[in-house]
């Protein structure tokens, strides 16, 4: 069996590094995996003394920096090399790491990754994917924010990628490939959408044609392929609205005549909210890396970084860069 090592930001994220040490323990000991967290090494060992754990599947490799979200991310990645996010992309770019994860500054881990890690050869640019919660499962959202302004040939790359990792990682066969447009008709859209259209007609892929984003929590496509202006705009808007129903349920339910049956809704209030937690996925890969990266949200808590380790670990096991190389 292949040796797993996932490297560890102990540092990113509102929650390090208590949480970050915890989600990294909880997947050494329930997956069988080894991480290496990386950061501070007096405050991750004093961490480590919480948890019981396989010792030799647990190491640190201290850094000295921390990338704050606020700083530039190129400026950051070029000045700051002893910075846990630098750190721990050189394990992986050196074969010491197979994946590298970190809930940091999303700016400096896609920086760092294309330039550090380093892109698939052919790839023109690599994209950060998003699950988003449908009412079947989830649908891949590609690119969702990692190019602002995008060519026909690098969405048509997008969709290539992210069929591999939609069948390999989610294990959905011959995923149905969706291009966000404003309209169904092929001729809707701009001239990027346009373009767009016809490669994606012509590839082998399962390609069914424009998906309006109001589609996309029914889910008409496993896959959505856009520039990641509007990927990161979608993405934005369903965090915040599935945010506001949330609390607009919660708040019906516990309030005025609800009130006394409110405990027979627990449960399927605590399956909608289940639905809609971004750490049950555990994070956002990075793909058309020569390895995989993944950015956990700022505010993961345990649970995220584990189930993002767990990505890693089913990436690595399926070989998916290889696949993409023999995709593109």
């Amino acid at each position: 069996m292949k040796n797993i090592n996932i490297a560890v930001d102990a540092m990113g994220g509102d929650n390090a590094p208590y949480e970050i040490v915890k989600g990294a323990i909880d997947a050494v000991n329930e997956f069988g995996l080894s991480v290496t967290l990386v950061g501070k090494e007096e405050i991750i060992n004093e961490e480590l003394k919480k948890y019981n754990f396989d010792k030799s599947k647990v190491s640190v490799v201290n850094a000295t920096e921390i990338i704050s979200t606020e700083e530039s991310p190129t400026i950051a990645i070029r000045r700051k090399k002893d910075s846990s996010i630098v750190v721990g992309l050189n394990l992986v770019k050196n074969g010491e790491a197979s994946a590298f994860v970190s809930a940091g500054s999303t700016g400096a881990v896609l920086t760092g990754g294309t330039f550090i890690v380093g892109r698939i050869k052919g790839i023109e640019r690599p994209a950060l994917g998003t699950c988003l919660p449908t009412t079947d499962g989830f649908t891949f959202l590609l690119d969702s924010g990692a190019n602002v302004d995008c060519k026909s040939s690098y969405l048509l790359q997008f969709a290539k990628m992210a069929a591999v990792y939609v069948e390999y990682v989610m294990g959905i066969k011959k995923p149905k490939i969706g291009l966000v447009n404003i309209g169904a008709e092929k001729e809707k859209g701009n001239t990027l959408t346009k373009e767009t259209y016809e490669l994606l007609e012509q590839s082998e892929l399962n390609f069914v044609g424009n998906i309006e984003p109001r589609d996309i929590p029914f889910k008409a496509a496993d896959v959505v392929v856009c520039d990641g202006f509007e990927g990161n705009t979608i993405l934005k808007f369903a965090e915040g609205l599935s945010s506001a129903l949330i609390g607009i349920i919660k708040e019906e339910i516990t309030s005025g005549f609800y009130k006394l049956p409110a405990a027979f809704l627990v449960r399927p209030f605590k399956k909608i909210k289940k639905t809609f937690d971004s750490e049950e996925v555990g994070g956002a890969p990075f793909l058309g890396l020569k390895a995989l990266v993944v950015k956990a949200h700022g505010s993961s808590k345990a649970k995220g970084i584990k189930n993002a380790i767990k990505q890693c670990k089913i990436f690595v096991e399926n070989d998916i860069v290889l696949k993409i190389e023999e995709q593109l």
